[in-house]
């Protein structure tokens, strides 16, 4: 059962808004094309009625940052097994797209590369492989028992990655709102696609491993790194944005680009602007300008009044280090030129987890 969402005002008095179902399911897919972040940030739509190879229209197909397609599906009053049925149709037709027709696909619909878009919305760069995996979105303006139970089913019993979601439309005076409920998780949903065994799927991710590259020279130094706990990013919104991702707990395999893994360590603060982040030095905290004079990267307070080309500062608790020129690099080890990106390769976790001499199940 999804999670009811209400809303009050509070001004002189609490006062509970009315919800109403959207006044049309076409309502509610305008406003999804005019901003399908309402549906997830890690979305990019590739178009809206996309016609298949067998003459039918799927409303909305997205793509997010892993280059995984998404099928939206609106319900429009159709009876709940119709449009069940029909997303897993159109399912069986994405899952045989291939690399070319994506990007034929995007085009048709956008008058626009789709390597421009998604470096665009995403900041990195397509993936060399797309539609590793693919997961249902049923919408609605009302979600119905039936559709509940029978996505439910599916997802419990076979692992389908399917869900719901549903809208619930707010009026007072003349401003609207809307708010949205999922009828499962979105992350055991992208789990059950991840789980998908056809050969050349990704691995799964244990929604903790993240690779880093830490870029050691002019504006970052990695004996400063080791010293007082950062790991960090900067020259364009490009280099930081993958930085927001990482989150307090996860665990970060850094690296130094072509030369190869050179510490281990959990995120204890999130991604800050240099002249916002401090770090604590014998135990108290200073800002990170009061250590310049300090710091052995000549160029680290670059751009320090503009946050989109500053140094972004991720503090970090090492548990295993070595110095750059004994960095641990082997053919097969997990590569990638983003600042920070999820690391599904085991083969990597293992591998590195060794060198360092740390058990990976901690």
């Amino acid at each position: 059962m999804p999670i009811e969402v209400g809303i009050w005002k509070i001004n002189n008095e609490v006062k509970k808004i009315s919800f109403s179902p959207i006044e049309s399911e076409k309502k509610l897919e305008d406003i999804l094309v005019q901003d399908i972040s309402i549906l997830s940030e890690n979305l990019l739509l590739v178009g809206r009625q996309v016609k298949t190879d067998y003459g039918k229209y799927i409303d909305m197909l997205a793509i997010d940052d892993d280059g995984n397609l998404h099928i939206i599906e609106l319900k429009k009053n159709r009876a709940p097994r119709e449009v069940v049925a029909q997303a897993i149709d159109y399912a069986s037709w994405v899952q045989n797209l291939s690399y070319e027709q994506i990007l034929k696909t995007f085009e048709v619909h956008n008058n626009r590369s789709l390597e421009e878009a998604f470096a665009e919305k995403f900041i990195i760069d397509l993936p060399d492989k797309l539609n590793e995996s693919h997961q249902m979105m049923i919408v609605s303006s009302q979600l119905d028992s039936e559709t509940e139970r029978i996505i439910n089913y599916l997802s419990t019993n076979f692992d389908v990655p399917i869900n719901a979601v549903f809208f619930r439309y707010f009026q007072e005076r003349e401003q609207e709102f809307i708010t949205r409920s999922w009828l499962i998780d979105p992350n055991i949903v992208e789990e059950k696609s991840s789980n998908n065994n056809n050969v050349g799927k990704k691995e799964k991710w244990n929604k903790q491993d993240y690779v880093v590259n830490f870029d050691d020279g002019q504006y970052r130094n990695w004996e400063d790194a080791l010293k007082y706990g950062f790991i960090s990013a900067g020259n364009g919104r490009w280099y930081t944005k993958t930085l927001q991702q990482l989150f307090v707990g996860s665990r970060i395999f850094c690296m130094i680009p072509k030369k190869g893994y050179v510490g281990i360590g959990r995120v204890i603060e999130e991604a800050k602007p240099i002249g916002e982040a401090t770090l604590s030095v014998d135990g108290e905290d200073k800002k990170f300008h009061d250590l310049k004079l300090q710091l052995k990267a000549p160029d680290m307070f670059h751009d320090m009044e503009d946050n989109e080309k500053c140094e972004y500062i991720v503090k970090v608790e090492w548990e295993r280090y070595v110095e750059k020129e004994k960095a641990y690099w082997e053919k097969g080890l997990k590569a990638n030129q983003n600042s920070a990106y999820k690391l599904r390769s085991q083969y990597t976790i293992d591998k590195v987890s060794k060198y360092f001499s740390i058990n990976i199940d901690e």
